[in-house]
Formats: C-alpha cells, sequence, structure tokens
C-alpha cells in the first residue's frame, strides 16, 4: 500500500493536524481517496446555506481534480449540518453534482462545526 497525501490551493487549508485528503495506491481496491470534511468558512455567518453547501462541493471537487479524479468517483459521504431543517437546501445544492449514480450518504445533525459553519461534509472515492 501506498500513501499520497492530496493538496490544493483551490481548497482551504487543513485547519490542524489533518490532510485534505490521503489517496491510497498500490492495494486492493487501488486508487481510494479519503477526503477530510470540508467547510465554507467565509460563507458561515450569511445565512445562505445553499451557497455555503455550494462552497463546500466545489472545494471537494477541486481535491478530486488534485487526485485525478472527479465527483463520479465519489462512492461514499458524510454531511454534518447543525441544523438538519437546512436538509432540502442542503439536498437540493448537494445533487446538482450526481445527477446519476448517486454514492451512499449519511446526514447527521451535530450541535457544533469548526469554525461555526453550518455544514460540512466528507468523501471517500474510488479510482
Amino acid at each position: 500500500m501506498n500513501k499520497q497525501i492530496v493538496y490544493t490551493e483551490q481548497a482551504p487549508a487543513p485547519i490542524g493536524p489533518y490532510s485534505q485528503a490521503v489517496k491510497v495506491t498500490g492495494g486492493s481496491p487501488a486508487g481510494m481517496l479519503f477526503v477530510s470534511g470540508q467547510i465554507a468558512a467565509d460563507l458561515a455567518t450569511s445565512g445562505d446555506i445553499r451557497a455555503e453547501t455550494q462552497q463546500v462541493m466545489e472545494n471537494i471537487g477541486a481535491i478530486l481534480k488534485a487526485a485525478g479524479m472527479d465527483y463520479r468517483h465519489i462512492v461514499k459521504s458524510s454531511i454534518f449540518v447543525k441544523d438538519l431543517t437546512n436538509f432540502g437546501s442542503i439536498n437540493e445544492v448537494y445533487g446538482q453534482f450526481f445527477t446519476s449514480e448517486p454514492p451512499a450518504r449519511e446526514t447527521v445533525e451535530v450541535a457544533r462545526l469548526p469554525k461555526d459553519v453550518n455544514v460540512e461534509i466528507s468523501v471517500i472515492a474510488v479510482q
């Protein structure tokens, strides 16, 4: 197994001791990418959950691209949200990135997220 740290300046830099993503190659299955939870800290206070979700998904797209992948490679996602009443709005934006064969997913309401954002999304992709 080979582990490669993936980093792009097109997504926010980690705010702690973690990587934007880690790509695993040489194992079975080969080409697995584990993307850390992405947030949109600059938009958190705007009150626009759609804009915040859009930015989070664009951050994920930039990381996928840096790893030689795209949204089609995502097999699993985890959504963490401060207020589950925003589920419909988040789902509308999120769904635009998966027009067919969407990944497995869970959505969990949490008490608080880093930098007081309203939504955080992490994904696993396979090449």
